[in-house]
């Protein structure tokens, strides 16, 4: 398969690096705000597309009342295995969603919320068309992306890092779909193409990601995500050398101790 092909493939030890690494790595900040952007609209029910390893499930569990209902999806069952084992405040449900073809009533919810996955979606309009349908009269889709790779100083050490492994054949999935789109023009167009009227509200967010050493953002980024595959399929013995590589970049620019670098994300919101 072509690395494009394999972009979603969650799979295997992935799981649980990701949350273990990069959900307080470069999550956490960003649930909490996007938790609070939907709170303020006081949402009955809500459904979470691309949830992942439930981060923002786990928070929006704790920060809605005990009325409102959430309905938590992935596309990946071993990324919602693992958000079940590590457990939500109060009971939500879960679902194995395409974001293409969501198995939900038209105007069944009030919210939906999508916390870094529309990236990954091989046909935005059509998610974001979905989205609208099971949105009710008024509700809100409120998401984010990631913007361009350079105001992500972790990531962007990262590919550069392993681009020098693999000079001839540069494993690209950080570029090429996690920060691959970033351009408020396109996402603006993606949206009415979807069929949204209204205009959307677009804030650009900067946090900064911290961790105590070098190594931490290296394993994180390189085993905790699709970038792994890509370079198993270069090199099956690979995978610590391109960890090892990426923390020794990133200890160069930021350190031999805690580390500190900028992240930066779009948060689009956009009324029914």
């Amino acid at each position: 398969m072509s690395d494009s092909t394999t972009d979603k493939a969650f799979t295997g030890s992935v799981p649980r690096i990701y949350e273990q690494y990069l959900v307080p790595l470069i999550f956490e900040d960003y649930a909490k705000d996007i938790v609070g952007r939907v709170a303020a609209r006081k949402p009955g029910r809500v459904l979470e597309i691309a949830a992942g390893t439930g981060v923002v499930t786990r928070l929006m569990a704790s920060t809605l009342p005990d009325s409102a209902e959430i309905v938590a999806t992935d596309l990946q069952q071993p990324m919602i295995d693992e958000a079940v084992r590590v457990g939500t405040p109060r009971p939500v449900e879960w679902r194995q969603a395409d974001a293409m073809q969501l198995p939900f009533e038209d105007g069944s919810f009030d919210a939906v919320v999508i916390q870094f996955g529309a990236m990954f979606f091989p046909d935005r309009p059509k998610a974001y068309a979905e989205a609208r349908r099971v949105l009710r009269p008024g509700g809100a889709l409120v998401y984010n992306v990631w913007d361009r790779i350079e105001d992500n100083e972790f990531a962007e050490e990262v590919t550069n890092a392993v681009k020098g492994m693999f000079p001839q054949d540069p494993p690209l999935f950080l570029p090429r779909t996690p920060y691959g789109y970033h351009l408020t023009e396109n996402i603006r167009k993606d949206l009415v193409a979807g069929g949204f009227t209204s205009p959307a509200q677009i804030d650009t967010i900067a946090f900064r990601s911290r961790a105590k050493s070098a190594r931490y953002p290296a394993i994180a980024y390189v085993e905790g995500t699709p970038l792994r595959g890509e370079i198993e399929a270069r090199d099956a013995s690979g995978l610590a050398k391109a960890t090892d590589a990426s923390a020794l970049a990133i200890a160069r620019r930021f350190g031999d101790g805690n580390v500190d670098g900028k992240i930066q994300a779009h948060v689009i919101a956009v009324t029914r």
